[in-house]
């Protein structure tokens, strides 16, 4: 069982452990942040087709509405909170084409243009989770609502340490609704021979944590990059920290001496 005054946990008391990626294991959620911001202001600010309301897209928008989200399910969420009204078009529709799906095909043309060019390196702290992890052999999984995870994986240098990536591109091809329903992180643990009430959850997002809580995991973990740590524990977060290092035994034993 968890402590949860220390973050402490028993790792050898489950047999599988899933993490979302942007923002638990590479900060690559800040450039998600921009490029969502960039995408949807810039529509916004042009008074294209849709009606609604026009104010600018904030940070504030981005954890209500966009925030773990598959890519098209954020630009919908959002769209509809403004109550502006869009074709849902097509995944084939250019950057240009101004519907919910070209809206987020410019969003995803942003954010690779920025991994090319400045690559993304993980948080140190969770490189710790990671290697403590693999000291003790349990299978680990990514999930995550991005097509691009297996790309920022590779990027970050850490395509190996995963024995399954469940991005948002596998969750399309198998029919599995994305975050907050807990189908994705169900599937993972399938994949890595578990079951929920066996698997850890690790999550920044309230749509993940809230996929954790649907799915019945035996602990969920939030890991606070900005949403807040009252906001995560309300989603049914069992407990929140600020970095994954304070996740390693040794690391949180030294905290306490």
């Amino acid at each position: 069982m968890p402590d949860h005054s220390t973050g402490h946990v028993d790792w050898t008391d489950h047999a599988a452990v899933l993490f979302d990626l942007d923002g638990v294991v590479t900060p690559t959620a800040e450039v998600h942040m921009r490029a969502w911001s960039e995408m949807f202001n810039e529509f916004l600010s042009s008074g294209d087709q849709g009606g609604g309301d026009r104010a600018e897209y904030t940070d504030a928008d981005y954890f209500a509405h966009v925030d773990g989200k598959p890519r098209y399910d954020g630009v919908r969420d959002f769209l509809s909170s403004r109550g502006i009204d869009l074709p849902e078009g097509s995944s084939e529709d250019s950057a240009d084409t101004l519907s919910v799906r070209g809206l987020g095909n410019r969003k995803n043309d942003a954010f690779n243009a920025v991994l090319e060019r400045d690559g993304v390196e993980a948080y140190p702290g969770s490189v710790a989770l990671l290697d403590h992890l693999r000291d003790l052999g349990l299978p680990l999984a990514v999930v995550s609502s991005s097509a691009n995870a297996p790309a920022v994986l590779e990027a970050a240098g850490l395509s190996d340490r995963f024995a399954t990536v469940v991005s948002g591109a596998v969750a399309d091809e198998l029919g599995l609704p994305g975050k907050p329903a807990p189908d994705t992180f169900v599937h993972a643990a399938e994949v890595l021979g578990t079951t929920p009430e066996h698997a850890v959850v690790l999550e920044d997002a309230v749509s993940g944590v809230r996929a954790g809580a649907a799915g019945h995991f035996a602990l969920v973990i939030g890991v606070d990059r900005g949403a807040g740590a009252q906001v995560l524990t309300d989603a049914g977060a069992d407990v929140v920290v600020p970095d994954l290092a304070d996740l390693v035994p040794a690391a949180t034993e030294g905290d306490a001496r």
